[in-house]
């Protein structure tokens, strides 16, 4: 009957196992045209609508160099100084999730020569990470388990009780 437990504790993590949650992911992309385009959405495709969007300068990386949200598409689009040359770091964020990527700015007029369409995301767990926290779990339910199994404790000593007499003086 109690392993009948023990393989239920087993069985019942590989049934709930769920796809990958998506809900607090986001992820934003770029592309060069006569400005530099943010499409900004959260991982399950959705656009982020509203988000705020903070980019900073190559030049001074702590103070904001523009602030602004995105449109119901999750679109903005910023004109970079061309004469500041290096990482522009673009950050997104709107009720707890965003992301920051770096767009790379080389030489002045270089936004209308070029037309790329990068992505900048982080990526998920590997499947080695994965298979450590599923048999992390199977291990803490087989202990979990054992530990309800264990037989009770047996009192320390098995002699009578004595009563200390004490001589009346």
């Amino acid at each position: 009957m109690k392993w009948q437990w023990v393989i239920l504790l087993l069985v019942f993590p590989s049934l709930s196992v769920q796809e990958t949650a998506i809900a607090h992911g986001a992820k934003a992309q770029y592309k060069f045209t006569s400005a530099v385009e943010i499409q900004a959405q959260y991982d399950s495709g959705l656009p982020m609508k509203n988000a705020e969007i903070t980019v900073y300068a190559p030049d001074n990386p702590t103070q904001p160099w523009q602030t602004g949200i995105t449109d119901e598409k999750g679109y903005f689009t910023f004109m970079p100084d061309a004469s500041q040359t290096g990482y522009w770091e673009v950050k997104v964020r709107q009720a707890g999730h965003g992301t920051l990527i770096s767009i790379p700015i080389k030489a002045e007029n270089s936004l209308s020569q070029e037309s790329t369409f990068l992505t900048q995301n982080h990526p998920g767990l590997t499947p080695l990470q994965k298979g450590v926290i599923i048999a992390s779990v199977i291990w803490g339910c087989i202990g979990t388990a054992l530990f309800f199994q264990r037989p009770k404790p047996t009192p320390l000593s098995s002699e009578p009780s004595r009563e200390i007499v004490h001589p009346k003086s």
